[in-house]
């Protein structure tokens, strides 16, 4: 993540919280390898590094040290390994991925997911998103992070969420077997659920779902004559193609609100909208909490200029979860620093071409 050409004090703002992501890295270094707060895998891990990373990592750039974070040491047990000391007798939650790539990915958490969608309701429109309104939440449910998330998100703000029944990992058994018909019935179940609540419940006004949802949903009803009047809306077809389809076609007149989140990082803010980027979608992470870097896929060493393509390489910083430098399945164009957002992002993100014949994304 390196400053950008711009106005000197966009300059002054990139360059500050630079400074205060090196602080919190050195601060979330300190507690993860530290053996009175630490987790027992990454105290393994610094047993057999030839340094102590709590002397030699100053600071983002010196993550490079610790290697990339490998898929694999997230799938299977024992979920316990991740539990840092600092924070043993907490209750704990467990969270899957989706699954499409295999045997899912297990994340603890503890306050994390609360602490995400806190931040992120800051940046919702009050009008379009009303303190008080009763939200509904149709999208994956089971061990997914984004069940209970959706749930605080419309607790935090004062209202109440209703939820649907949705097993996304059904959806990729029926598209993998090819069995078309199934899918189209299961989809429409999870719909008519849907329904069902939108007509029984008037308070509800916003709305979390997937831009496959979403889609289907409007094919039934006119979401603005319901009362929905935010629609906050993730999955990996969101591209600018979609984004224009729900602004203009969908949902006109409501408040569209696309997000990139996973259960490894939890939520990045879209650039505010404007016409003039041609409805592209320009996500920032929740810096310092995580941190995008777009690089080359044959040398991830190496960070892409601005308007290039490359893959993300994704670092959480949190006391429940240390994830430096993970080579994540999307890729993007990286992009400038606003004021807004005076850090690295990513532009039309997508999934990372050398994956795209592997991956099943089902209902996202």
């Amino acid at each position: 993540m390196t400053s950008t050409s711009g106005a000197p004090g966009l300059e002054a703002q990139v360059a500050a919280r630079r400074a205060e992501l090196d602080a919190h890295v050195r601060e979330m270094v300190a507690w993860h390898f530290d053996p009175a707060t630490g987790c027992p895998f990454w105290l393994e891990y610094a047993a057999r590094l030839p340094f102590d990373p709590r002397q030699e990592i100053h600071g983002y750039g010196d993550l490079h040290r610790l290697g990339h974070f490998e898929d694999e040491w997230l799938r299977g047990g024992p979920v316990r390994r991740w539990l840092p000391r600092g924070l043993e007798g907490r209750p704990v939650s467990v969270f899957e991925t989706g699954g499409s790539t295999g045997v899912p990915k297990s994340r603890i958490n503890i306050e994390d997911f609360r602490i995400d969608y806190e931040l992120y309701s800051d940046t919702l429109s009050p009008a379009a998103f009303p303190l008080g309104a009763d939200w509904l939440m149709l999208g994956p449910t089971g061990p997914r992070r984004l069940r209970l998330a959706i749930e605080h998100l419309a607790q935090h703000r004062g209202g109440i969420a209703f939820h649907v029944d949705l097993d996304p990992r059904w959806v990729n058994k029926l598209i993998k077997a090819g069995k078309h018909q199934e899918l189209a019935a299961y989809k429409q179940h999870v719909i008519d659920q849907g329904l069902t609540v939108l007509r029984a419940h008037p308070g509800i006004h916003c709305l979390f779902t997937t831009p496959k949802l979403l889609e289907a949903l409007c094919e039934k009803i006119d979401l603005g004559r319901y009362g929905i009047t935010g629609i906050f809306c993730g999955g990996t077809e969101m591209n600018a193609q979609f984004h224009r389809f729900a602004r203009e076609e969908l949902v006109p007149g409501v408040e569209f609100v696309p997000t990139y989140g996973n259960t490894l990082m939890g939520l990045a803010c879209p650039k505010p909208f404007d016409p003039a980027d041609g409805y592209a979608i320009t996500y920032y992470p929740p810096l310092p909490r995580a941190v995008f870097e777009i690089v080359d896929p044959d040398h991830p060493g190496r960070t892409v200029a601005y308007g290039e393509t490359g893959r993300v390489m994704l670092t959480t910083l949190t006391r429940e979860f240390f994830m430096p430098r993970f080579l994540e399945r999307d890729e993007g164009e990286r992009a400038a620093p606003i004021p807004t957002y005076p850090w690295d992002g990513v532009s039309n993100l997508r999934l990372f071409s050398r994956l795209a014949e592997s991956v099943v994304v089902g209902v996202y």
